[in-house]
């Protein structure tokens, strides 16, 4: 039990920080600190996750200090985050390579694994919103696919960037976090990273998925924003909470049981309420095809999974046809 809901708090502190991050309430307070104390941090915080997987660790850090300017908690977490995904994908009795160095005026942060490793195909998708590997479902110990997508975002806030390796399935991973060095000028005791956003017009959604935990993700975050939200895990039940709630704005996953995806948004077209509600596809399916084929079913939008928040959140402000 103390497991669980040690899990279940991470798992609703990053999708807290996530949202913050993507609506632009956020602040750093940037301060002058030396690489190998905030890895230090880390691992006292996640180090853990190295022992419980009977995995070996391997410290690699120069003799001199590497400034960069931060804030300190953030960096932390970012690196705990990738050493914990480290251990969570690697089998027991495998090696976590922790280093630091100096390269081209940057400071880079490497976290190395010996374990399940990327395919090519998702290098550039492993930091997307509720991606996971498809070959680690076996090994995985819990997580909804947001801890690297909290990575980069606060990497990025940091002016940074961070990049990821892999030779392919079964040869491990490496995350590579470059940030600036420290310049040696003063730093203003608090930085206001981005501007406070307008917040959005509330809407009564209903997100509609048969994966519940991506539907139960994406409805906190909704909520989160202010908005009235019901959750459906199969079409026919979709249908059957539209009839009560009269939504606004419906989120609708195509591969769905019972009925698909399309047939729930012909359905909501043709009540009374469903004449003006935002219908959005969510799907896996991407190609020219499959978007003619939403549009013709009712939706106005097709969204490719995984959703991006921020691209979410455009959506929802640039639409305001009917509010609560």
């Amino acid at each position: 039990m103390e497991r669980q809901v040690a899990q279940m708090v991470r798992l609703i502190d990053d999708l807290l920080d996530l949202s913050r991050v993507s609506r632009g309430r956020i602040e750093l307070k940037q301060e002058r600190s030396d690489v190998a104390s905030l890895i230090h941090g880390a691992l006292e915080i996640c180090g853990a996750a190295i022992s419980g997987g009977g995995h070996s660790l391997e410290l690699d850090l120069p003799a001199e200090a590497l400034p960069i300017s931060c804030d300190p908690p953030r960096l932390v977490q970012v690196i705990c985050n990738l050493i914990s995904n480290a251990a969570k994908y690697t089998p027991a009795g495998g090696i976590i390579a922790v280093s630091a160095q100096r390269r081209a005026g940057a400071v880079e942060i490497s976290v190395r694994d010996t374990g399940i490793g990327i395919p090519p195909d998702m290098l550039h998708r492993v930091f997307d919103m509720f991606t996971q590997v498809a070959q680690s479902v076996e090994r995985s110990q819990g997580g909804l696919g947001i801890g690297l997508t909290l990575v980069k975002r606060l990497v990025e806030l940091h002016g940074g960037t961070v990049e990821a390796r892999s030779a392919g399935p079964g040869l491990g991973s490496e995350f590579i976090v470059r940030l600036p060095e420290h310049s040696g000028a003063a730093l203003p005791p608090r930085v206001a990273v981005l501007a406070e956003t307008a917040p959005p017009v509330a809407r009564r959604i209903l997100v509609a998925d048969d994966n519940r935990d991506a539907a139960d993700s994406l409805a906190f975050m909704l909520r989160l924003g202010g908005h009235e939200v019901r959750i459906a895990y199969d079409g026919q039940e979709a249908i059957d909470l539209a009839e009560k709630f009269h939504p606004t704005l419906a989120l609708v996953d195509i591969g769905m049981p019972r009925m698909n995806g399309y047939e729930t948004a012909r359905r909501l077209r043709e009540k009374a309420y469903g004449e003006e509600m935002l219908l959005i596809a969510l799907t896996g399916w991407g190609q020219p095809d499959d978007r003619n084929r939403s549009l013709a079913a009712g939706f106005d939008h097709h969204v490719v999974k995984p959703v991006d928040p921020s691209m979410l959140e455009r959506l929802l402000a640039a639409q305001s046809r009917v509010s609560l």
